[in-house]
C-alpha cells in the first residue's frame, strides 16, 4: 500500500515500540496470530529477545472485535486462540497484539497464559490508544464502544490482567510507516488516536460532541485540539 510492504511497516513498528517500551524482564515475546506477528518480530529482534510460537490460531474464525454482541466476541476469543502451554509455562511474556479496541480480545488472552502457566504478561500495543471513534467506513463509531475512551492505561492494564501495558506513540506510530507526504500525519488517517478529523465530521459532529467522554476532552484539551482560549469545544 503506498508503495509500503505491510509485513515490514508492521515489524517496524514493533521495533519502535520495543524502543519506547522495553520489557527487561521478559524472557519471550509472542504476537496474537495472525496481524501481530510482524510487529512481535520486530519487537523481539529489537529488544535480543527469543521470538516464540506461545498461540496459535484457528484459522476458520472471523475476527471477534466485529461480533455483534459481547458475548459472541467472547466465544470468538475462545474458539480461536489456544496457549502453548510448553512454550509459555513459568516464563515472563511480553504480547504484542496491533490494537485494542474493547478490550475484549485482550483480557481472553492473558488469563489464557496466566491460566497456561505464564508468570508475567507484559503487554504491548503496536498501534497508539484506539481513543476515538471512526466515521470513515471502521466498524467503530461510538465513544461507548471503546475501552480506551473511557479507561486510562492503568485502569485497562487492571482491567485485562497484564503485569504491564503500553502502546505505540503516535509520532513512533507515523515515523514507522513514513510516508513523509507533507500534508498533516504524512499523509495518515490517525483521528482515531489524536480526536482530529481533518475530512471533517459534517451529519455526525452533534452526536460525536454529544457523546465525548471525560477521558476524550481531557486528551483534546491538553493536546489544544478543538478548545478556544476559554476552553470551549469546537469540533
Amino acid at each position: 500500500m503506498q508503495e509500503k510492504n505491510v509485513h515490514a511497516v508492521r515489524k517496524q513498528s514493533g521495533k519502535q515500540l520495543a524502543t519506547e517500551s522495553p520489557a527487561p524482564k521478559a524472557d519471550m515475546v509472542i504476537g496474537v496470530p495472525n496481524s501481530s506477528l510482524s510487529a512481535a518480530s520486530g519487537y523481539a529482534e529489537e529488544s535480543g529477545l527469543p521470538y516464540e510460537m506461545g498461540l496459535v490460531k484457528n484459522q476458520y474464525v472471523a475476527r471477534t472485535f466485529i461480533q455483534p454482541t459481547q458475548e459472541l466476541r467472547e466465544q470468538g476469543v475462545r474458539v480461536k486462540l489456544s496457549a502453548v502451554k510448553d512454550i509459555v509455562h513459568d516464563k515472563n511474556i511480553v504480547l504484542v497484539d496491533d490494537s485494542i479496541v474493547r478490550g475484549t480480545t485482550s483480557r481472553r488472552i492473558v488469563q489464557m497464559l496466566k491460566d497456561a502457566g505464564a508468570n508475567e504478561v507484559h503487554v504491548r500495543i503496536a498501534s497508539p490508544e484506539f481513543m476515538f471513534p471512526s466515521f470513515y467506513g471502521i466498524d467503530v463509531s461510538t465513544t461507548a464502544e471503546l475501552i480506551s475512551a473511557n479507561k486510562s492505561p492503568e485502569e485497562i492494564r487492571d482491567y485485562i490482567g497484564a503485569d504491564s501495558l503500553s502502546y505505540l506513540s503516535v509520532d513512533g506510530l507515523i515515523d514507522s510507516i513514513g510516508l513523509d507526504q507533507d500534508v498533516p500525519y504524512s499523509g495518515l488517517c490517525v483521528e482515531s488516536f489524536t480526536g482530529d478529523y481533518p475530512a471533517g465530521l459534517y451529519d455526525y459532529e452533534e452526536e460525536y460532541v454529544k457523546h465525548l467522554s471525560e477521558r476524550q476532552k481531557t486528551y483534546l484539551k491538553n493536546n489544544k485540539q478543538y478548545f478556544d482560549k476559554e476552553g470551549n469545544i469546537h469540533v
